[in-house]
């Protein structure tokens, strides 16, 4: 595609989704971040991701979109959106392994998933050989000179190794129905999960770092009386006092103890990072003890726009006719196996808003945690890409819990068409950095 056409889709999609166009309007934050390394723009464009399905920039067999029956998606599937939390959201004390944002959730076609985990994968191994070769900002200060890199032949090994264990786990399901409610909540000693579980256990309600690092700790001062969050300007705005009152008074319905101090929630995220969204700490109006503190927790109030997806695909099912957030409910609680029991959606101050209780043991993935090792990277990578395939495998056979037709057409036709998927997405990684390089240019012009 030519640079100067391309340039103006980039700019006709993100004023679509932002109202800003790059290089004519004031930089938004989400943009510049999104311009710092290609897997930050795959983050922050799904809908041109969408688009480009659309147009066929992204070419995915046809075999996967017209064999394989429709189900819940991710929407925005990638290496990042998977992580630990508990079930049951901050009311449950089990940590599991599965994915863990349904903002672009929807009725659709789980190529779509595949496609899009599997170009972050090919672009997180891009961006952390990218660090490793100082050509993009080792912002966490990251120590990597006794570590190997995963290279884009480990990516493609990984890609592939993330079809098989999806496929693996479907043909599993077919034989074992039950196992369509298992959950992924242990993994081997030696495994690139390990270590990353026994964080997140250790920051559930019953663990050792609940108090320190646990989604309450870090975002609540634990030592005042009444609890307040903390102040932290970069993250956290006081509300003035006629705006907390409208908040409380309208998703005070919502959450089942007193809501305790409200703010609004600044910075957080890369695709929704111009969204409204209030943090509501809600608990027992007195704290008498260090036990009451884990009875509470933090609710978002976050407005929900379109999945990324409904744009370009309209039709696709008549579910995807609920109103955003009502789609993000629904499909969250099927693809779940035990659902936030804070998971609603409300209509406030005209826009429609996604209520969630946040995870105290909430851990995410980065690349950085995946693609770089003492040795074998690229064995690590694979592991966590099959321990993807297996959840997400889960999480799309829930979408229908009546037959087993989409797990039956999976293991047909997939294998058939993984080497044209694959090397779909090796493409498209290739079209995400020159997109990348595109804003940035936008940026700085």
């Amino acid at each position: 595609m030519q640079s100067e056409s391309r340039i103006q889709q980039l700019q006709q999609e993100f004023k679509r989704t932002d109202s800003v166009t790059p290089g004519l309007d004031p930089a938004l934050t989400k943009h510049q971040k999104m311009a710092l390394n290609p897997f930050r723009f795959l983050r922050g464009s799904s809908g041109l991701f969408y688009a480009d399905i659309k147009n066929s920039v992204l070419k995915l067999p046809e075999l996967l979109t017209t064999k394989i029956p429709l189900t819940t998606v991710v929407g925005d599937c990638h290496l990042s959106n998977f992580g630990f939390f508990t079930e049951e959201g901050s009311s449950g004390d089990r940590v599991i392994f599965a994915p863990n944002d349904f903002d672009d959730a929807c009725v659709g076609h789980a190529v779509w998933d595949w496609s899009r985990y599997a170009v972050s994968i090919l672009l997180a191994a891009e961006y952390c050989q990218g660090l490793k070769q100082q050509r993009y900002a080792n912002d966490n200060k990251l120590e990597l000179d006794t570590l190997q890199v995963v290279s884009a032949k480990d990516a493609v090994q990984a890609v592939r190794a993330f079809l098989l264990a999806y496929t693996a786990q479907c043909q599993a399901i077919l034989e074992e129905p039950e196992l369509r409610y298992s959950v992924l909540d242990d993994f081997p000693k030696n495994h690139v999960l390990k270590p990353v579980l026994k964080k997140a256990i250790k920051r559930s309600a019953k663990g050792e770092d609940f108090l320190r690092k646990s989604t309450l700790a870090k975002s609540v001062d634990l030592s005042a009386r009444p609890l307040c969050f903390k102040q932290d300007s970069a993250k956290f705005i006081r509300l003035p006092s006629e705006l907390y009152n409208e908040v409380e008074s309208g998703f005070r319905p919502y959450v089942s103890d007193d809501i305790l101090d409200i703010v609004t929630r600044q910075g957080a995220g890369t695709g929704s990072l111009n969204m409204q969204r209030y943090y509501l700490l809600v608990g027992p109006k007195h704290i008498h003890s260090e036990q009451d503190l884990a009875l509470c927790h933090v609710v978002e109030a976050k407005q929900q726009r379109d999945a990324a997806p409904l744009y370009f695909f309209p039709d696709l099912s008549p579910v995807n006719r609920l109103n955003a957030a009502h789609l993000t409910v629904d499909c969250q609680r099927l693809m779940q196996r035990r659902p936030d029991l804070v998971l609603d959606e409300h209509y406030w101050n005209g826009a429609h808003y996604l209520v969630r209780s946040l995870h105290h043991a909430n851990v995410d993935v980065d690349p950085e945690d995946v693609c770089f090792a003492e040795k074998a990277p690229g064995e690590e990578l694979a592991e966590y890409a099959e321990a993807c395939g297996r959840t997400l495998a889960l999480a799309h056979s829930r979408g229908d819990r009546r037959s087993f037709r989409f797990e039956q057409a999976v293991v047909k036709y997939l294998p058939k068409a993984t080497d044209a998927l694959v090397q779909a997405c090796v493409d498209y990684a290739e079209q995400q950095k020159t997109d990348c390089e595109l804003l940035a240019g936008l940026l700085s012009s």
